[in-house]
C-alpha cells in the first residue's frame, strides 16, 4: 500500500497567497512551496513542531505581489531553493526543467513548464495534486499583462500541460481572492470562465485583453527582491563581503 503525502495549505491574508507544506510522512523529508517572507516564523515553527526535515523551497514563479521567504528559510534550515529554468534566478540552488522530477522521500515531484503569466512559471505534480502557481487559478488564470506575460503561451500551457492531467487531480493555486481553497482539473475544464468549456485561443486572448486589472501594490519591490531569492540588501551585502573574504 502506498503511503499518503503529508499536506498542509497555508495562507497569507495580506497578499491572498497560498503556501504549501508537503512531506513524506515516513522519511520526514519536506518541501515548502511559495513561502511568503512575512510568514517565515510561522512556517519554520510549523516545520519544527511537526519534526520535518525541510529539503526544498520550491517557487512556482517570480512573484510580483509578495516577497519570497526562500532566503530566510534557506539560511535557517539549509534547504535547497528551486525555481523554473525560465525564471533565470541565479541565486537559486537548482533550476528545474520541464518534465524533471524531484525526489522527496518515496515521492516524486514532477515539474511542468507552464509559461504565460511569466516565462519561468512551473507547475508541480505530486500524488494526485498539481500546484499551479499563477498559471491556473480556481475559476480563473494568472494575468498576462506584465512580467513577460503572454496570453497565447498561457493558453497553451493550460490546454496542453494541465488539462491533460487526470480529471480528479486536485488543483492548488498560488492565490485565491474568493475564499476557495481547492479545485480539480475536471472542474476547471468545465467551469473556468476564461479557459474552460473548450474555449478557443482567440476567445481566451480577448478575455485577457479586457481584464483591466490594477498593478500589484508591491511589484516594484517584490520582483527585484524575488530575483535575489528574497534576500534583504543587508543579506546581499553580507554575502558579497563573505565572498570577497573567501576569495
Amino acid at each position: 500500500m502506498s503511503r499518503e503525502l503529508f499536506f498542509r495549505q497555508l495562507f497569507d491574508y495580506d497578499t491572498w497567497t497560498y503556501s504549501y507544506l508537503i512531506a513524506d510522512p515516513e522519511t520526514r523529508e519536506a518541501a515548502l512551496i511559495d513561502p511568503v517572507k512575512e510568514q517565515v516564523s510561522r512556517d519554520l515553527n510549523l516545520i519544527k513542531e511537526l519534526n520535518l526535515q525541510l529539503k526544498y523551497i520550491i517557487e512556482t514563479h517570480v512573484h510580483a505581489d509578495h516577497i519570497t521567504g526562500a532566503e530566510d528559510i534557506r539560511q535557517a534550515t539549509g534547504a535547497k531553493s528551486i525555481v523554473g529554468f525560465g525564471a533565470h534566478v541565479a541565486c537559486a540552488d537548482k533550476q528545474v526543467k520541464d518534465g524533471e522530477e524531484i525526489d522527496l522521500g518515496s515521492f516524486k515531484i514532477k515539474a511542468l513548464s507552464t509559461p504565460g503569466h511569466t516565462d519561468g512559471c512551473m507547475s508541480y505534480v505530486v500524488s494526485g495534486r498539481v500546484f499551479t502557481g499563477d498559471a491556473l487559478l480556481i475559476r480563473g488564470t494568472g494575468r498576462t499583462d506584465f512580467q513577460q506575460g503572454s496570453p497565447g503561451a498561457l493558453y497553451h500551457s493550460i490546454i496542453e500541460k494541465l488539462f491533460p492531467l487526470p480529471d480528479d487531480t486536485l488543483v492548488y493555486p498560488a492565490h485565491d481572492y474568493h475564499g476557495l481553497t481547492v479545485s480539480t482539473i475536471g472542474e476547471e475544464k468545465k467551469y473556468n470562465p476564461r479557459v474552460g468549456g473548450q474555449k478557443s485561443e482567440a476567445e481566451f486572448v480577448e478575455i485577457m485583453a479586457n481584464l483591466k486589472l490594477a498593478m500589484p501594490k508591491k511589484i516594484q519591490i517584490a520582483v527585484p527582491a524575488n530575483m535575489a531569492c528574497g534576500a534583504d540588501k543587508a543579506d546581499e551585502n553580507s554575502a558579497i563581503s563573505a565572498s570577497v573574504r573567501q576569495g
